[in-house]
């Protein structure tokens, strides 16, 4: 008999395909909420972009500080649950405060009214569709004329002829949006709430999962992983309805699928009875705190927001300034996570030296290491909801042979049925490699995560050269591109927490796993810079020229492509030399 069903026939409570039954409910209710969460952010950046006409320098900004908050706050919730909840009311209450999140997004009110100004002089901007795709107008003196950017960032004015009636000199325009700004502060609410919710939904969900096994119980790996299963179905189901409902009702129809899947992921908690009995509940010694926190997780709220508007409000920086000028102009939300990164990876190698042995100190300079090359990886590889999905709407041709179109927002769906098609592959794939011996190391494994996620955007600079004249690149050049980003997620994103609490000093794993998280919030952070980047000038949501758009896209892919190869490069060459350090951990 295996020692899995051994395992097993010891558990004497129901079971569902050999796991204790509780799992079951446990997969439907993470599977339902990332439903909700992967539906909500497949809209987010272009919501923010043709429905607000935010500039791309906000959407980008904006996303890549939400998501940088969505990785930050399970470390309080995580503390929150861990001392004083207990994690089914702190996955309960997220749930709640995650839905109505969701259904406060729902109250978009009108678009956004484009307009653009010349010399000082405000005009009313018109969208109109045509079959080159959408062209924006402005009326100057009683003469309707077409606006046409320009290689050298002037602008032209076109004639019903195609003649240039007149051209502004680069920096003589400016496009933007009336927006109402309830409706912006409802946005950022709306966001504010998910992001609280969140901190206290996500890591609580996986601290259940892991009650339902004893220590010693060889089940626990095959059931996180079919859990984290779950993550990848809810997230492949609603990357391509919300985005279809929210093309074929408005923005509104979209969020609330994400609300209402939202909404069931806290009834199949809220009424799990007798399923979820003695699981998840709160230490026995434990102070009655639960009112008091749940009042101050919805006063943090308006916090979130006031960190929302400082990022959205802080100026460009300024070139020349130097590394300590850019960190001293960062938005608030920029300086508090790179502050508590930076002095992270300082202090707690000096002071492992203090407490540890020379062994346990080499051990945690590896995991140091690891883990900055980590925030590299996931910068790269999250641009999947910013700057990707920015480039699926303006440059990629969304036909699929020809039958249908994809809606922009539904190609993220690519990565999520990929990790579910390739996770059972390279799982059977490195049992076989490491039962001759030949399976990677971590750092070799990370370094070819990293020179995959460059290779991905390589491909996809590649197949540019490809593009229709409509300045559209084929949508199996972006698919691609997913599948090389997919396996080399498989390469990292399973390994780095097994990393984490392997490596680290056994009385700190807990701050190194925060640090971990910390790590992977820099890069959502950061990621939203990298997409800056590939900011392109647009007026009503709409870019001006699309062979411009496609020429700072593929540049700046190019560019962040050739540096993720080489720092895979790097941390290749340097592996033989980690694995001495790490002392044979595998």
């Amino acid at each position: 008999m295996s020692e899995n069903a051994a395992a097993a026939v010891a558990d004497t409570r129901p079971q569902w395909f050999g796991h204790p039954a509780q799992l079951a409910r446990l997969f439907t209710t993470e599977a339902m909420e990332r439903f909700g969460y992967y539906g909500m952010r497949a809209l987010l950046t272009l919501y923010l972009a043709d429905h607000f006409l935010f500039s791309d320098q906000t959407v980008t900004g904006l996303y890549g500080g939400f998501t940088s908050l969505v990785y930050l706050t399970p470390l309080i919730g995580g503390l929150l649950a861990d001392r004083y909840l207990g994690s089914k009311k702190a996955v309960k209450f997220g749930a709640i405060l995650m839905a109505l999140g969701y259904f406060i997004l729902c109250f978009g009110g009108e678009a956004a009214k484009p307009w653009a100004k010349i010399d000082g002089q405000q005009y009313a901007v018109s969208v109109e569709a045509g079959d080159t795709g959408k062209t924006q107008f402005i009326t100057v003196d009683g003469q309707k004329l077409a606006i046409k950017g320009n290689e050298d960032g002037s602008v032209s004015l076109l004639a019903g002829d195609g003649a240039e009636a007149r051209r502004i000199a680069k920096g003589g325009f400016e496009a933007g949006g009336e927006r109402d700004p309830l409706m912006v502060t409802i946005l950022l609410i709306g966001l504010s709430a998910v992001t609280v919710g969140n901190g206290f939904f996500k890591p609580n969900i996986s601290t259940m999962v892991g009650s339902l096994y004893a220590k010693d119980d060889t089940r626990r790996d095959a059931g996180f992983t079919i859990f984290y299963m779950g993550i990848n179905l809810g997230s492949l189901g609603s990357q391509l309805a919300c985005p279809f409902l929210a093309d074929k009702y408005g923005w509104w129809a979209g969020f609330l699928l994400a609300a209402l899947g939202m909404t069931l992921s806290w009834y199949l908690i809220q009424f799990a009875g007798p399923k979820l009995a003695g699981y998840g509940e709160p230490p026995e010694d434990a102070p009655k705190r639960d009112l008091a926190i749940y009042a101050g997780a919805i006063l943090t709220v308006p916090l979130v927001w006031f960190l929302f508007t400082n990022l959205m409000a802080a100026p460009p920086p300024v070139e020349g300034e130097g590394f300590i000028g850019y960190l001293m102009g960062l938005p608030i939300l920029g300086k508090l996570l790179f502050a508590t990164f930076l002095l992270s990876i300082i202090v707690i190698p000096i002071w492992s030296i203090a407490v540890g042995t020379r062994a346990e100190w080499q051990m945690m300079i590896a995991a140091i290491v690891l883990i900055v090359f980590n925030v590299v990886f996931w910068t790269l590889f999250e641009q999947a909801g910013s700057s990707l999905t920015l480039f699926a709407a303006r440059n990629t041709d969304l036909s699929v042979f020809g039958l249908f179109d994809l809606v922009p927002a539904q190609t993220q769906f690519f990565n999520a049925i990929f990790i579910v098609l390739l996770a059972p592959v390279f799982s059977l794939l490195w049992q076989a490699m490491g039962r001759r011996g030949l399976e990677p190391g971590i750092p070799v494994k990370f370094g070819m995560a990293l020179a995959g996620v460059g290779g991905g955007f390589l491909f996809l600079v590649w197949g540019s050269q490809f593009a229709g004249p409509d300045f559209k690149v084929g949508l199996w050049w972006l698919a691609g591109l997913y599948l090389i980003h997919s396996i080399a997620e498989l390469m990292i994103s399973p390994v780095g927490l097994s990393m984490i609490t392997k490596l680290s000093i056994a009385r700190i794993v807990g701050l190194m796993m925060g640090l971990w998280f910390v790590s992977i919030a820099c890069a959502q952070y950061v990621g939203g810079l990298v997409a800056r980047v590939a900011s392109v000038e647009t007026v009503g949501g709409q870019v001006t020229n699309l062979k411009v758009s496609l020429d700072t896209y593929t540049a700046t892919f190019e560019t962040i492509g050739w540096a993720a190869v080489i720092i895979g490069g790097v941390l290749l060459l340097i592996s033989p030399l980690l694995r001495k350090l790490m002392h044979g951990v595998k």
